[in-house]
């Protein structure tokens, strides 16, 4: 059985959505962050190096990476929820795999350092914001011409791209002037399996 390492209000919350729209049996391991620093708990780095969450054990493995649990976990039901046959969907799904962590997460991530960080932190906000609103015009123009990220179904890439904009909805702006975008993020979360990821993983904050 698939073991998920998953500390609280972060991205394995992904692996447990995932993991419950392909029906694959998993058990629930719980780490909770430092209240003061809200850094991973030290138990972490006995189940990998880096200490970090999401982890999962799988048939004797221990892998990292949310991008790619994710490639993992579709490959393992049989590509359900993977690439469209169609070549320009397949080629998006690739991207939105892999640009949600790659590209989107890192501005919002150092607009949450910044944020902590008194009067320089500040000032510095004032030119992060704008870099973060390249990527939600972007979404939202993507989020225009089609209902997910891939395609006209939904797949793992819009698993992957659920963290960056829940983030960007509690702290970077994302609101109903990017109607589209706000619409996909509604849908995604009125989804049964997704609301049983939360049950399971528990309180899950984005700020």
């Amino acid at each position: 059985m698939i073991i998920v390492h998953h500390l609280n209000n972060s991205r394995s919350q992904r692996v447990l959505w995932l993991l419950e729209e392909l029906g694959l049996p998993y058990a629930l391991r719980r780490y909770e962050r430092d209240a003061k620093t809200m850094f991973a708990p030290p138990e972490l780095r006995a189940v990998h190096p880096l200490g970090k969450s999401p982890v999962i054990e799988d048939e004797g493995r221990v892998l990292a990476e949310s991008g790619a649990i994710v490639e993992y976990l579709v490959a393992k039901a049989g590509g359900w929820l993977g690439a469209p046959e169609d070549e320009d969907d397949a080629l998006r799904y690739t991207m939105f795999l892999h640009y949600a962590e790659g590209s989107m997460m890192p501005p919002l991530l150092l607009k949450l350092v910044l944020s902590r960080v008194p009067i320089m932190g500040k000032i510095a906000l004032k030119k992060i914001q704008p870099l973060i609103d390249v990527h939600l015009d972007f979404v939202e123009r993507e989020l225009a011409s089609r209902p997910w990220f891939a395609g006209e179904r939904m797949t793992a890439a819009d698993v992957m791209m659920s963290f960056p904009l829940e983030a960007a909805r509690a702290r970077a702006g994302l609101d109903r002037t990017r109607p589209h975008t706000i619409a996909w993020l509604d849908k995604i979360q009125a989804l049964p399996a997704y609301r049983r990821a939360i049950e399971v993983g528990g309180p899950y904050a984005y700020d």
